[in-house]
């Protein structure tokens, strides 16, 4: 069985950090925690886990300080977490079993759970670089949405890495990180330019958002997952900026890179809909209904583009146009995907009063 150092950079993460290693502690062989200027018991809770606790001095370079802790482990695989990061006791096994499988992968993507659903279901999903192969070269890349590039063999695992936030971070750091480096006059790389562009939208700097997704998507350095989806943010930056034309063309554009994905048809779905054009806004929700996702490749996926969402919308779609049948139809598919969901109970009673207006009429 191979061994794993898990190597964690934290900041006053009292609150989650003893949660996280208590799911992992069984899980890996070591723990390396690379402290950067905690005020709090972030320190001593480490230390009831392990007693490789550093000290390093913040720079606004999550890279460095990622690096520094993986230099310091001595497994022969390495694994990064945040602190409020946690793998569900339902894997525990699954991962002990992928542990006697590593002796030949150099990188081991697996799941990232970032938001879940009003049912507790993932809701926001995509694959990272999770464990990494020691002494092969692997290193973070970028001050800020950091990462490490994959290379040689590639193992992926359905085991989910899910994050679990208490309360909210400091939203302003990662635009500030990437403001310092334009006044450095640092050049940004396709990635850097992406996610820089993703942080100004954030903040709704709409008109410098939408300047920065045009500048990317004309780069040759962009990969193309990130392209698709800087497609979808650069729409909702002329959206903000009242450009109804310049979204929908945005939009469209996506389809330059690959075939419709599901979050993109809902988006258009949506743009018709808004301006009460059903059967437009109908037959993108469908679809989505069929799109097939691609976290595999790397891609964001919103998991309720792909059941839920379409189908709720399609009752009102159909609702709409008069086809009261069909807008029943995707009401009852919109439950089986969220049994619980307030519209598809309020749907029900509107079709039932309606039903009943009809045979009393």
């Amino acid at each position: 069985m191979s061994t794993i150092s898990l190597c964690m950079i934290v900041k006053n993460e009292e609150e989650v950090l003893g949660r996280c290693l208590e799911c992992m502690k069984e899980l890996v062989d070591e723990i390396v925690i690379v402290d950067t200027g905690s005020e709090d018991a972030t320190k001593e809770i480490a230390s009831a886990y392990t007693n490789q606790v550093y000290d390093f001095a913040w720079e606004d370079d999550f890279s460095k300080a990622r690096n520094f802790a993986l230099a310091k482990g001595k497994g022969e695989y390495l694994m990064w977490m945040d602190a409020d990061d946690v793998i569900g006791e339902q894997y525990k096994d699954d991962f002990l079993k992928m542990k006697e499988s590593l002796g030949e992968a150099d990188i081991i993507m697996m799941p990232y759970v970032t938001q879940f659903d009003l049912q507790g279901k993932p809701a926001f999903v995509y694959d990272r670089e999770r464990i990494f192969k020691n002494h092969s070269g692997f290193r973070f890349q970028g001050r800020v949405h950091e990462a490490v590039t994959p290379a040689g063999k590639i193992q992926r695992e359905g085991i989910p890495v899910e994050h679990r936030k208490t309360k909210p971070g400091d939203q302003d750091r990662n635009l500030r990180i990437y403001e310092k480096m334009r006044e450095e006059g640092k050049s940004f790389n396709g990635r850097e330019l992406y996610y820089y562009g993703r942080e100004l939208l954030a903040h709704r700097q709409y008109q410098k958002g939408e300047k920065i997704f045009r500048e990317f998507l004309g780069r040759e350095d962009g990969w193309e997952e990130n392209k698709i989806d800087a497609a979808r943010q650069l729409a909702f930056c002329c959206y903000g900026l009242g450009d109804e034309d310049g979204a929908l063309e945005a939009l469209l554009k996506s389809f330059l890179y690959d075939v419709p994905r599901g979050e993109i048809c809902c988006d258009l779905g949506r743009h018709f809909m808004d301006r009460g054009r059903y059967r437009q806004a109908a037959f993108w929700y469908q679809r989505a209904l069929t799109a097939e996702k691609q976290q595999a490749s790397g891609a964001f996926v919103q998991e309720e583009c792909y059941d839920y969402l379409p189908a709720i919308s399609l009752c009102v779609c159909y609702d709409r146009m008069g086809d009261i049948k069909t807008a029943e139809k995707y009401n009852e598919l919109a439950g089986a995907f969220w049994p619980d969901s307030p519209s598809y109970h309020y749907n029900k009673e509107y079709f039932r009063s309606r039903k009943a207006e009809a045979e009393g009429g």
